[in-house]
């Protein structure tokens, strides 16, 4: 399908700058599919909290943390992890230089803007029809790894150390992925790298996305992330520690994600759902908009390198629990074909 991309007259972060009414495309109506009136004030997410340092130690405390982490995947597919070896003030640093990219001029930022027919780059997502709701937020979105596969136009240069900066981040963020995969497989009694395998090999794929959500004067009809979930393995986000917004769904009725400043909130993605034959949930997740604080957010999606096959594994089927999920390779490229089909690609791959 033929995209309908264009160059924006204005980005939301400059509308919001301006004063301006959102337009009638970032409005959503009752027949969209955002799963539900737009709660600004939903109760908390009993969201479990993750000590990533048990997970890898030899006390005690590893399977009280390891049951911990199974029960919070399998409830609601996502937990906030903390104790992950990654400070504060790193942390803050690395909201710091994203921040700094945003709020530079839009002409400087233009350098970075997505081509037509590319996810990748600064703007807004691609439109397939004219009858799609945009999001109310700016967004960078690159392609970390494998690192020779970097489309460095799209890359800022300002500012001077943001490569640097992001270069340093995934490499921790890639080290926790492994302690998580090998976590997951060994709370589900399977050998430790059943899923790191599939995940955090020298070719497989990891990507950044970097948003700002500018305030917005109708939070009641505009979403700045409208609902969905992951096509990832596992999306690990850095939230914003002034100000909330993500909301989880779960048992269908939406919940508010507290913000806490040192943790990185995970997620799972549709393909680990996929490997775990349903056992573990990939949240359907949402960002609403506030009407005085913009946010930042720092999301890295991991990802198989696309030959991979990726299916139920076998330990996780048999007679009391039959195989849920057909075998799929290059899941991004399904998931992205079923979204323009208005498909979920969950459903899709279903036996």
């Amino acid at each position: 399908m033929a995209t309908k991309d264009s160059l924006p007259v204005k980005t939301a972060q400059q509308m919001a700058i301006d004063g301006d009414q959102p337009p009638s495309k970032y409005i959503f109506k009752n027949n969209n599919n955002n799963f539900g009136p737009l709660q600004t004030s939903p109760p908390f997410a009993p969201v479990p909290v993750i000590h990533v340092t048990r997970l890898s130690s030899t006390s005690d405390d590893r399977k009280t943390e390891l049951t911990k982490l199974r029960s919070a995947l399998t409830t609601w597919g996502c937990f906030q992890a903390v104790n992950h070896g990654l400070s504060d003030s790193y942390l803050d640093n690395i909201r710091q230089v994203i921040n700094h990219f945003f709020q530079l001029p839009l002409e400087e930022k233009r350098k970075c803007f997505r081509e037509t027919g590319s996810v990748e780059g600064y703007g807004n997502d691609m439109t397939y029809d004219d009858n799609q709701v945009q999001d109310w937020c700016d967004r960078l979105f690159l392609r970390i790894l494998p690192e020779d596969e970097r489309k460095l136009r799209f890359w800022p240069q300002n500012p001077s150390n943001f490569r640097e900066t992001i270069d340093e981040y995934t490499k921790k963020i890639k080290s926790i992925s492994v302690i998580l995969f090998e976590a997951m497989a060994i709370s589900l009694d399977l050998e430790e790298d059943c899923f790191a395998k599939y995940f955090t090999e020298e070719r497989d794929v990891l990507q950044g996305r970097f948003i700002l959500y500018p305030p917005c004067p109708t939070p009641d009809q505009v979403l700045g992330l409208k609902a969905h979930s992951d096509r990832s393995g596992i999306t690990l986000l850095l939230q914003d520690p002034g100000v909330e917004g993500l909301q989880v769904l779960n048992d269908g009725k939406w919940y508010n994600v507290p913000v806490i400043r040192d943790a990185l909130f995970v997620n799972l993605g549709d393909q680990m759902q996929i490997m775990s034959n349903g056992i573990f949930k990939s949240p359907v997740h949402r960002v609403v908009t506030n009407t005085k604080k913009e946010r930042i957010s720092v999301a890295m999606f991991t990802e198989p390198e696309p030959n991979k096959e990726i299916g139920p594994v076998d330990a996780l089927v048999d007679e009391k629990r039959p195989r849920v999920y057909k075998t799929v390779k290059n899941y991004a490229v399904f998931n992205h074909e079923c979204f323009q089909k208005g498909v979920v690609a969950l459903d899709a791959v279903k036996i």
